[in-house]
């Protein structure tokens, strides 16, 4: 059965997704310094921290000012100059030769003033293409580096769709409001000034007049602002949750067609893209009516004064020239309001754009302790004790746990899913940290060494294999990137990988793509092997290491991993008993909490859980 479009929202949608950004299997809160509600709490502070990566170019920005001024300047005078050149043609008992003579050198002029309005132009939009672009850079690597940082308990929540979208649609749609709507609204706002002051040089009265509708123009931008901003808000969301099924779906194609899910995928994207589409014109018919309701009520203002200023001619009170200029600053004065206005529509996606940007930048990343020691060399000595945690203050999913392991021991975990075993490896990791206990290395608390150096002594193989886009020599590699070749090829005989990487077709510079989509499941997990294998870490960490490994595979790699362990402190998590046998030391977790803990025979020897699931009296469930 196919979700509502309620149930998707609240899955994929970016508001529910950030209001409750979520950690680990229990999808616990996140607090977040901001979030991705409707509207921008403050439209003044978002603005300023767009603006606050373009003004650090100031000394540009003043040439690009000038250069808008220069361009104005040249528009404004070249438009009165056209009054002594109406009024001199116009003018009674010229003759036909001097008038010709006078308009020739005065379009000479004009073509001058134009010329270097046209310039000016130019350099100015040059400019801010190189300012804004420069600002966007900065953006997205301000948004990557703070994304890198943010604790494992934020990206437990978020789907890969819905971070690219910050990445694409929302950064996109700022960078498209400081390369167009930024320079039209400064353009706009130095024009309407402009003509203001030529339109009261050249007539109060009908500048009072034109100065009438400005309240009007004021009242309705405001209405249609106020119902546009919602709706973009609205769009970008409704965007982000499309984005983030299209992800997913795409990703796990796959299990889709094995399970014949197409339809129910087509029947809720459908409602995923009709909401986006009912948003989208909602958003865009209200930033779109503006421009033309403004350019009506413009027409109807330049009627107006054209009429009064037609009548004072014919009473004598006014110049023909005058009035030829006139109308033209009359409607050159709508002209600004009306290129603002149409640009309304770029500045909301920005703003809800940005919203959700800087909603990610303000968020807390992993912050180190204050007292921190970096020790020259790690044995391995892990002692946990009485360690309690929770991913949600009101479900705890590991119940005062304690053990140790000296450095070289092999300590095994068993026990159903659920019971907490993943979980143990997490805080060792400081993914997460304890509620209550303490964790050490060789009796240093792991919240006084920096979270890199933590991490770089522990190297982990996880169930879920991931491999980059690049060679195979560079995956392996990841494990330790100062790693030599010759290191990377002894770390991938290790784990047994050697013999298949040759008879790839480019042997260790075969380059891996889509996640290593040309190996086998298997073949993919012996590279995740020989990464951890390259790494000098004293402590090894293996979760479900050969789930992914068939049986035969699995023997030839027992003699490397044997080797691998030799002289680490190994963690192993694994539903093969067969593979824990020969651990220093078994523990068995139910419910979060260890209810039996010894070698294999000692184990065996209590006749309890263990021994149940190893002589098959009992499964792991």
């Amino acid at each position: 059965m196919a979700r509502t479009l309620e149930t998707l929202q609240k899955q994929y949608n970016s508001t529910a997704s950030a209001v409750k950004l979520g950690g680990g299997p229990g999808r616990g809160p996140m607090n977040a310094t901001n979030n991705f509600k409707g509207k921008p709490a403050n439209v003044g502070v978002t603005i300023g921290r767009i603006f606050s990566y373009v003004a650090k170019y100031w000394k540009r920005l003043i040439l690009v000012f000038l250069c808008m001024l220069c361009s104005t300047g040249a528009t404004l005078a070249g438009g009165y100059m056209l009054r002594p050149i109406i009024n001199h043609i116009a003018e009674a008992g010229v003759p036909a030769a001097e008038r010709l003579a006078y308009l020739g050198r005065m379009l000479a002029v004009l073509a001058a003033v134009y010329a270097v309005g046209i310039a000016g132009t130019y350099l100015q939009a040059r400019m801010m293409i190189g300012i804004s672009r420069t600002a966007i850079q900065n953006i997205r690597n301000d948004l990557f580096t703070r994304l890198e940082r943010l604790p494992l308990r934020f990206h437990d929540n978020q789907t890969t769709g819905e971070l690219m979208s910050r990445f694409t649609n929302d950064v996109d749609n700022i960078g498209l409001m400081m390369d167009q709507s930024l320079m039209s609204m400064l353009s706009g706002i130095i024009n309407l000034v402009g003509t203001l002051v030529m339109m009261v040089v050249t007539n109060i009265w009908l500048t009072i007049i034109t100065l009438v509708f400005i309240p009007i123009f004021i009242l309705s931008s405001r209405f249609i602002i106020s119902k546009s901003r919602k709706y973009y808000s609205a769009q970008q969301a409704a965007l982000g949750a499309a984005n983030g099924y299209i992800e997913e779906s795409v990703a796990g194609q796959k299990v889709v067609k094995v399970f014949n899910h197409e339809e129910e995928c087509i029947e809720e994207f459908g409602l995923l893209n009709g909401d986006l589409r009912g948003k989208q014109m909602k958003a865009m018919f209200f930033g779109g009516i503006m421009g033309p309701i403004t350019g009506n009520m413009a027409q109807v203002s330049y009627a107006l004064t054209a009429g009064i200023g037609g009548a004072l001619c014919a009473l004598g009170r006014f110049d023909v020239g005058g009035l030829a200029i006139f109308v033209n600053y009359s409607r050159q004065f709508a002209r600004p309001i009306n290129e603002i206005s149409q640009q309304m529509a770029t500045i909301f996606s920005a703003l809800a754009g940005a919203e959700r940007v800087f909603a990610i930048m303000d968020m807390e990343p992993e912050a180190d302790e204050a007292d921190l020691v970096r020790p020259e060399k790690l044995a391995g000595h892990v002692i946990l004790d009485d360690v309690s945690f929770g991913y949600v203050p009101e479900k705890t999913v590991l119940k005062h746990i304690s053990l140790y392991a000296k450095p070289g021991q092999k300590i095994a975990f068993v026990g159903s899913t659920g019971a907490g075993k993943t979980t143990i490896t997490n805080l060792l990791n400081r993914f997460y940290d304890i509620d209550s206990g303490r964790i050490t290395i060789d009796d240093i608390d792991i919240k006084r060494l920096p979270r890199d150096f933590l991490r770089q002594n522990i190297a982990m193989v996880l169930q879920d294999t991931h491999l980059f886009t690049g060679t195979v020599m560079e995956n392996i590699r990841y494990g330790r990137l100062d790693a030599t070749d010759e290191e990377v090829v002894a770390a991938a005989k290790m784990a047994s990988a050697d013999s298949f990487i040759r008879r790839l077709s480019d042997g260790y510079q075969t380059v891996i793509e889509g996640d290593g989509a040309n190996l086998s499941q298997g073949q993919r997990q012996l590279l995740n092997i020989a990464r951890a294998a390259v790494s000098h870490a004293p402590i090894l960490v293996l979760d479900e290491a050969t789930s992914s490994v068939d049986t035969r595979t699995e023997r030839h790699i027992e003699e490397g991993m044997d080797h691998l362990m030799q002289n680490r402190t190994t963690f192993v998590i694994a539903h093969r008993l067969s593979t824990v046998r020969n651990a220093d030391a078994i523990m068995v977790l139910e419910n979060g909490e260890i209810i039996e803990r010894g070698d294999h025979d000692d184990l065996l020897a209590m006749k309890g859980r263990y021994y149940e699931l190893y002589t098959g009296k009992s499964e792991l469930t």
